[in-house]
């Protein structure tokens, strides 16, 4: 569990557009820690979400209209699937204060600095951001307090950002548990296109295949599914509108390393098809050390 703290709030007002997930796992942490923010609201499209967040008691304050809760917060988190940031941005501009931070948790970089940078009012500090932290669940009750534990949070913040803002935003991910790194926005998204949307593209188009079989074999697949494969349908159990936006969005890179991909896999079935021993076992080898170096890093 994240460690309760007293002290100063980091700020005084944090608003958060969207409580899916990553939203409700700040939240959370946000109302157990204390030194986050003195103030939680919460935007959500629905009353039904508002009324939940307000239930489980997560947030201080909800508000259905989105420039309605920024007013007067100096830190808004955009939390909503990448694809709405642009309309979203429209909204909240004209009703952000003079010195507040705006940020997101997008797993898109490039889109949300071209959707949402043009439309930063002056003297409002943009500090995108990406906590690599996720499970296969979403909306207001998936949200937990270690989600982000020893995980790692990306800051990519244009040029000219302020540092002080860049570095307030990193202590926010830092106390809710995370590691930081800054990094340039179109390296993430090349590096997240083969570490997470790539793997997400394969699942859910190999549980696509399998739903595409004949009935018999298909009830098989389910019945008898093994360990890779139910890997598979946990990564593909995935929140679908949010992963159709970050597809669309980072299209350049994923399209990129998905030729990698296949060129690979076709290379891997000639060495399958001509009894190509050692080239198998070669790669069944490089993935086992991958795997190690996870675990020997703790992001298994």
């Amino acid at each position: 569990m994240v460690e309760t703290v007293g002290g100063e709030p980091l700020f005084r007002r944090l608003a958060l557009i969207g409580i899916g997930l990553i939203g409700s796992s700040v939240a959370r942490i946000a109302m157990e820690r204390g030194d986050l923010a003195a103030e939680v609201v919460v935007n959500a499209r629905t009353q039904k979400t508002l009324d939940r967040v307000m239930e489980l008691g997560i947030a201080h304050r909800v508000e259905i209209d989105p420039a309605a809760a920024v007013r007067g917060a100096d830190c808004v988190m955009l939390c909503a699937p990448v694809g709405a940031f642009a309309e979203l941005a429209a909204a909240i501009a004209p009703h952000l204060a003079p010195g507040a931070i705006l940020t997101d948790v997008g797993s898109t970089k490039q889109s949300v600095i071209r959707d949402v940078g043009p439309l930063v009012p002056e003297g409002v500090h943009f500090v995108p951001a990406h906590p690599l932290a996720g499970t296969e669940f979403s909306g207001p009750d998936a949200g937990f307090t270690t989600l982000f534990v020893n995980r790692w949070t990306l800051l990519t913040p244009p040029a000219g950002t302020d540092p002080e803002a860049v570095e307030k935003t990193a202590e926010l991910w830092r106390r809710c548990g995370s590691m930081i790194e800054t990094m340039e926005p179109g390296h993430h998204d090349r590096v997240l296109a083969i570490v997470s949307h790539l793997p997400h593209l394969i699942a859910f188009t190999i549980c696509g295949t399998a739903d595409d079989l004949a009935d018999e074999s298909r009830q098989q697949v389910t019945k008898f599914a093994a360990s890779g494969f139910r890997d598979f349908t946990r990564i593909a159990a995935s929140d679908p509108v949010m992963w159709r936006d970050v597809f669309l969005n980072n299209r350049e890179a994923l399209l990129e390393m998905l030729q990698r991909f296949m060129e690979d896999a076709q290379a891997m079935a000639r060495a399958v098809r001509w009894g190509d021993a050692s080239y198998i076992e070669d790669k069944v080898e490089r993935g086992r050390k991958i795997r190690r170096s996870l675990i020997e890093q703790k992001q298994a």
